[in-house]
C-alpha cells in the first residue's frame, strides 16, 4: 500500500546521496517529500528539479552549514524534518593505535557534524511550530566495537545528544530520536577491514546484515506525524544484537 506521509512537508537529510540515506531519500521523495540532501558526496540521480536538491556541504564545517541553511530557506519556505545520517567508520585499529588526527576525523564528522546541522536546523522546526528529527547512530555506541572505539564512541555521543535534545525540545511540538542499526552493508563497508565485518555479523543472532529498505522504513516512521508520543529515544534494529 502506497503511504503518502510526507505531501508538503520539506526534509533536510545529510549523508542522502549514498548507503542508508539515499535509500530514505528515496522512500520520503516517494510518499511526496520535498528533499534537500546535504552532503560532501553527489548523488548518482539527477537532483536539483522538482521536488529534490542537493547542496554540498561539508558538516564538519559551521560556516559552510550556515550557507547550506540560507541556500535552503530559499528553496523551502518552512523545514519540517531533519535527519541526520552522514558519517564514517574511521580506521579499524586498537584504540592505543589511533593517531589524534583519526579520532578527530571521527569526532569531527560524526558528532560535531550532526551537532551543528541539529544546532541550523532547530530554530526553523521552532519556527514552524512542528518538527521531527531523526540522528543515526549504531549498535556500536551502546555496545562498542572492538577496533573502532573512535566509531563507538562518536555514536554514543550521539545517543545522548539525541536524549538531551529530546528533553530540551519536549515543549516544542518536536519529536527527537535516533535509530541503532547493526552492520548494514553499504559503501560504508569499503572502509572497514574484512575481519571486522565478519565480527559484525557474528554478533548479529539472526545471521545476516540489516537492509536499507529496512532501516528506512523505521526513520520514515520516526520522521512521520505518526510517531508522536516518543522523542528522546534510542530505537534499535539489530537483528536481535540489541541487549538493553
Amino acid at each position: 500500500m502506497k503511504m503518502n506521509r510526507f505531501i508538503n512537508q520539506n526534509v533536510i537529510i545529510t549523508g542522502g546521496s549514498s548507503g542508508i540515506g539515499s535509500t530514505i531519500t528515496s522512500r520520503l521523495l516517494s510518499e511526496g517529500a520535498n528533499v534537500i540532501i546535504w552532503d560532501i558526496l553527489s548523488p548518482k540521480e539527477k537532483m536539483n528539479e522538482e521536488n529534490k536538491f542537493f547542496i554540498k556541504v561539508d558538516i564538519r564545517n559551521w560556516e559552510k552549514i550556515k550557507e547550506a541553511l540560507k541556500i535552503s530557506k530559499k528553496i523551502i519556505k518552512k523545514l519540517d524534518v531533519l535527519i541526520c545520517c552522514a558519517g564514517i567508520t574511521g580506521p579499524n585499529k586498537k584504540t592505543w593505535e589511533y593517531s589524534k588526527q583519526e579520532w578527530d576525523h571521527v569526532f569531527d564528522v560524526n558528532v560535531n557534524g550532526t551537532f551543528l546541522c541539529n544546532k541550523a536546523c532547530i530554530p526553523l522546526l521552532i519556527e514552524n511550530g512542528y518538527g521531527r528529527i531523526v540522528n543515526i547512530a549504531s549498535i556500536a555506541g551502546k555496545e562498542g566495537n572492538p577496533n573502532a572505539s573512535a566509531y563507538s564512541s562518536s555514536k554514543a555521543a550521539v545517543i545522548g545528544l539525541t536524549k538531551s535534545l529530546g528533553k530540551e525540545l519536549s515543549e516544542h511540538p518536536i519529536t527527537v530520536n535516533c535509530v541503532t542499526p547493526a552492520a548494514v552493508k553499504t559503501e560504508i563497508f569499503e572502509q572497514m577491514t574484512r575481519e571486522h565485518i565478519n565480527y559484525m555479523l557474528s554478533k548479529i543472532p539472526m545471521g545476516r546484515f540489516g537492509t536499507t529498505d529496512e532501516i528506512s522504513s523505521l526513520v520514515c516512521w520516526l520522521a512521520s506525524s505518526e510517531c508522536s508520543f516518543s522523542t528522546g529515544s534510542v530505537f534499535d534494529i539489530s537483528g536481535g544484537r540489541a541487549t538493553y
